[in-house]
């Protein structure tokens, strides 16, 4: 069952004084399970409400409205479907104990895969979970393959249903639905001829499956090399040559490069990104692939307005991994804000060294790298190393590191300078 959080002002639900905390048990005869079933069931015309008020009182509701007319019943956050996998390279079995209260939570849910874009299993779906998934057209959807041969796939995931996964992907795009896909690669692993076998399975299954990102293992200092280590720069580098003697034959047969190398792999092996045209529609910037031209794009774009702003010094807060991509753009920066810049590169304490980029950086040590500030400068933080509650990885406020910074004006912003013309 849903229960009601809001209620839209205006709406049919408001007319009808229906409550807060009501709960609806079906729909036309049909159990609700979650909002994905109660948007699904809302869009009939004809409607016949089953509820359970705040009290417990059943009330029914007869409702007949315009095609395509909100309720206005907004339904509390669903229970999130948890992770059954034990996967051996789990970044969640690499948190410190005082990581953010959030970062434990393993989540494998379709839901949160439709809505959001994150990455699921599919372990914990069994045959009535795909037909409800054909049935209500949930699609696309991003699903973590890692490997298709069924052995080696339930040894990475630790899950005896995990080698059903091919299965569960021919089901799913037969009927019409599609899916995004990718491959942690973990050396000596999932690398090499399983990589090679798992990319031509998945291009196998046609045009439902949309395309494959392939991405590094990210290990911290509590679970490196228990029992995953990273890749070496040379791995690295022969897995973009994999990626890229596919994408040979997937362009003219798709029409586009459909298997992309995430941008942290071209990181580690020390090779300079490619250029727009690589990524196709950018729809994978979410997952790592493409976001970094996304920046520079943004970077260049931005740069045109930014306006004379009052600071004398202006300090650029990053991850390792993009020091060198921020110190190629300071001198600019510069220019443009009539200011000193300085790129301060964090490292990661918190996680270990093995963890360089900008969103896992903790607030302990962003202020430890910081130092010292005075009045006049700029500390300028990656808004991506924040959750929605202002708080860091290691939970300490934003406000804490805004305190501790004194005299210095504090910003957030993931392009530099969009957050540079706000100010």
């Amino acid at each position: 069952m849903v229960r009601i959080a809001e209620i839209e002002s205006g709406s049919v639900a408001e007319d009808l004084h229906l409550e807060i905390g009501t709960r609806i048990i079906r729909i036309n005869g049909q159990r609700v399970r979650d909002g994905i079933d109660l948007t699904f069931l809302l869009a009939d015309t004809t409607l016949e409400l089953e509820t359970l008020g705040p009290e417990g009182e059943p009330v029914l509701y007869d409702i007949v409205k315009e095609p395509g007319e909100s309720v206005g019943i907004i339904p509390a956050p669903d229970t999130i479907r948890e992770c059954g996998n034990k996967c051996v390279f789990c970044f969640i079995d690499g948190n410190p104990k005082d990581v953010r209260e959030s970062l434990w939570l393993r989540d494998d849910d379709f839901r949160l895969s439709f809505t959001y874009g994150s990455y699921v299993t599919l372990t914990n779906l069994g045959p009535r979970g795909l037909e409800r998934l054909v049935e209500q057209r949930i699609s696309p959807l991003y699903v973590s393959v890692h490997a298709t041969d069924p052995e080696l796939r339930t040894r990475l995931l630790v899950n005896d249903r995990s080698g059903l996964i091919m299965d569960q992907l021919r089901y799913l795009t037969t009927n019409g639905l599609s899916v995004h896909t990718q491959v942690v690669v973990c050396p000596e692993w999932n690398d090499g001829a399983h990589l090679d076998e798992t990319m031509d399975d998945l291009y196998g299954l046609g045009e439902g499956v949309l395309s494959l990102s392939i991405v590094p293992v990210g290990l911290t200092k509590y679970n490196l090399g228990r029992p995953v280590r990273p890749l070496t720069a040379e791995e690295a580098r022969t897995a973009i040559g994999q990626v890229d003697r596919f994408r040979e034959t997937s362009t003219p047969e798709r029409g586009f490069g459909w298997c992309y190398a995430a941008d942290e792999l071209y990181l580690i092996a020390q090779r300079d990104l490619p250029d727009d045209a690589y990524y196709d529609d950018g729809a994978l910037t979410e997952n790592g692939v493409g976001a970094v031209n996304h920046f520079k794009r943004e970077f260049s774009k931005g740069l045109k307005s930014v306006p004379e702003l009052p600071y004398r010094r202006i300090r650029l807060v990053t991850g390792r991994s993009m020091e060198p991509l921020f110190r190629e753009r300071a001198g600019v920066l510069a220019d443009a804000t009539q200011a000193e810049v300085a790129v301060v590169a964090v490292a990661n304490d918190f996680y270990g060294e093995s963890v360089t980029v900008a969103g896992l950086l903790a607030g302990r040590d962003i202020q430890a790298s910081v130092g010292e500030t005075e009045a006049g400068e700029l500390i300028l933080l990656p808004a991506e190393a924040l959750n929605g509650d202002g708080l860091f990885i290691d939970s300490m406020p934003l406000s804490d590191l805004t305190h501790a910074f004194g005299p210095a004006t504090v910003a957030t912003g993931y392009e530099v300078t969009e957050c540079l013309k706000a100010l």
